[in-house]
């Protein structure tokens, strides 16, 4: 039997976990309503959190830095002073030419190879198994030269013949024997005839002979025939009838007669005789002004008839063609260093040899900075951005050497700031309608105008100098809205 005390105890305990049970479910019923108060949004204040914040100037930092501006360009290898290649004329004939001395059509039996290079006294190509040698001058070659010829062409093969080690005994301009004879051992050495008479100079050479033996005798006769006259009428041989007048008249002009066609016979066969003898035919010499050379292109093939252009001939100098803005090129000067780089990577380094603006390449702009023309309150004219040619040359080519009409890339170094200097955006900078350049400058809530002057440029980026030390690196300017 229960204890009244522990009954009334054991009802006080169960009253209070009632009480606990209670209490704990108030507290979780408030905090899930708070919680959700708090997640739950009116429409109005939902639409007002999706609205886009205030618009504001985009700005960026001013930054203290070094600035190098260069000129950026693309452009081909290629090899200096390309000049056209062509024969002056025939070449000569062989020992099986026909009795005209020369083939009735003249075909190339050895063509010349593109990325040849040339040196003096290379044979170029074979035609009809003549060669076509090559000869360092400045005068082309134009007439075919041999005893009796004279002038600056004769000079310079007299002097390329001396560099060839064969002496023509002088280079006095004058196709005498000593150039006949070093002609031959040169031609000799080569594996070639040199250009002896042909047949038909042969024959020339007899007829005229001839003729001055013919015109000898006749005056012989001339001179004999009055005597036996006389001395036939009176019917003595031993002594002559006194000739009339008018008989020694006549006999006078036949000896004058006489005499005068020997004179032409003689002349006819020593102005012959000057011609006559080893030869240099018009086609078997090219004469370029620069050796070593290089064959860069080739017009003609085997079996062709050389009449017209048979190829393009360079020097064996790399240079680089590139064609930058009129507004690049201003700031290009002679002598400034370029920097040349292949899609894989190869480089080499050139020097700015002509800019082909109609001007001498030295006529730059005095100095390798340039004022930004961007502006938002006047527009300012801009120069002209034709593209402009410009040559460089690589003194040594290296890995461009083999590189013929390959793209690189050129980066010509125009100018550098004095150490560390303020720079910003090119779009930073406008021109007020005083023709001053200016930033704003954002600080705070408020945006200064702080004028400017503007020095180097580069990438889009430009050097600026504020009177005062108005702008600081870290301030931030506008660069649009």
């Amino acid at each position: 039997m229960s204890h009244p005390r522990e009954d009334a105890t054991s009802r006080i305990g169960s009253g209070r976990r009632r009480l606990g049970v209670v209490v704990s479910a108030v507290v979780l019923v408030g905090a899930g309503g708070w919680f959700a108060g708090t997640q739950v949004q009116s429409p109005a204040d939902a639409a007002a959190s999706h609205q886009a914040p205030k618009a504001g100037p985009v700005t960026v930092a001013v930054v203290r830095q070094s600035l190098t501006a260069s000129v950026v360009a693309t452009g081909s290898v290629e090899f200096a002073s390309p000049r056209p290649l062509s024969l002056a004329g025939p070449v000569g004939s062989g020992a099986a030419a026909g009795a005209d001395g020369e083939g009735a059509e003249q075909r190339v039996t050895k063509a010349p190879v593109a990325g040849t290079k040339i040196k003096e006294g290379d044979v170029l190509m074979t035609v009809s198994g003549r060669p076509v040698f090559a000869l360092g001058g400045s005068v082309p070659m134009y007439r075919a030269l041999g005893p009796g010829t004279s002038g600056d062409d004769v000079t310079q093969l007299q002097k390329a013949l001396k560099r060839l080690g064969f002496d023509p005994g002088g280079t006095s301009g004058t196709y005498g024997q000593g150039t006949a004879t070093a002609v031959a051992d040169w031609y000799k050495s080569e594996g070639y005839d040199a250009q002896e008479p042909s047949p038909a100079d042969q024959q020339q050479l007899g007829s005229l002979e001839q003729a001055v033996s013919a015109a000898q005798e006749a005056l012989l006769t001339t001179n004999s025939g009055a005597g036996e006259e006389s001395s036939s009428e009176t019917g003595s041989s031993s002594t002559p009838a006194p000739q009339s007048s008018t008989d020694k008249q006549v006999h006078e002009i036949q000896v004058k007669s006489a005499q005068k066609a020997l004179d032409l016979a003689n002349g006819a066969l020593s102005g012959f005789k000057a011609t006559y003898g080893t030869k240099v035919p018009a086609g078997e010499v090219v004469f370029l002004p620069k050796l070593p050379a290089r064959l860069d292109k080739v017009s003609v093939k085997t079996g062709d008839t050389p009449s017209a252009q048979i190829g393009t001939v360079t020097s064996s100098d790399v240079v680089v063609q590139a064609a930058v803005p009129g507004t690049d090129a201003q700031l290009l000067r002679h002598g400034m260093t370029a920097r040349l780089t292949t899609a894989d990577g190869k480089s080499a380094q050139g020097t700015v040899d002509v800019v082909a603006d109609g001007s001498d390449s030295s006529s730059g702009a005095d100095s390798a900075t340039t004022t930004p023309s961007t502006t938002d309150d006047t527009n300012s004219a801009s120069d002209s951005t034709a593209a402009v040619q410009v040559r460089i040359t690589v003194p040594e080519p290296g890995p461009l050497a083999g590189e013929a009409e390959a793209a690189v890339k050129v980066t010509i170094k125009v100018g550098a700031s004095d150490g560390k200097v303020l720079t910003v955006p090119m779009a930073a900078i406008h021109t007020s309608s005083d023709g001053r350049a200016r930033v704003k400058v954002e600080r705070g809530d408020v945006v200064t105008d702080v004028h400017v002057t503007v020095g180097l440029s580069a990438a889009g980026i430009v050097e600026v100098k504020a009177d005062g030390g108005a702008l600081k690196a870290g301030e931030r300017v506008v660069v649009g809205e």
